[in-house]
């Protein structure tokens, strides 16, 4: 017998990306970054039976974000500044990760990512002949990404 009330999974059909001090426009597709912590792994002498776990360091993969080709040049500025500040200090910025519910405008979850800053833009092929909506990716480094 149940004794919980029911939970179902939430469909993601709207979701935003908010990055710090940038109006980005919309994003069609976001792949959030994914956190790993490394193992040590060693065998104490003596014990021949058991290998001994230790933590190591967490990393964190990068952000790709995708969105249909807009007239606007906040993204690919940002990924020029970078580019072209050699031994400067580059610009990071914190962000978030904005589930939405399914009217749009209720918050459902956030996550925050932290001194992001990108590393790879790409404008999607160019072929008149198939019609498809032309997209851009921004790749991002993150530092920390942490549940809102």
């Amino acid at each position: 017998m149940a004794t919980g009330a029911r939970k179902d999974h939430e469909a993601v059909g709207f979701f935003k990306v908010e990055i710090e001090g940038l109006e980005a426009g919309s994003f069609r597709k976001c792949s959030p970054p994914k956190t790993e912590t490394e193992i040590y792994e060693y065998q104490e002498g003596g014990d021949n039976e058991t290998v001994r776990k230790l933590l190591g360091p967490t990393k964190t993969t990068n952000l790709i974000l995708s969105k249909g080709f807009i007239n606007q040049d906040a993204l690919f500025k940002w990924r020029d500044e970078v580019a072209s500040s050699g031994s400067n200090k580059i610009a990071r910025r914190n962000g978030s990760i904005v589930v939405m519910a399914a009217d749009g405008k209720t918050e459902l979850k956030r996550w925050n990512f932290q001194k992001a800053w990108p590393v790879k833009w790409e404008l999607g092929e160019l072929d008149a002949s198939s019609g498809a909506a032309l997209v851009e990716h921004l790749e991002i480094a993150v530092e920390k990404f942490v549940k809102g």
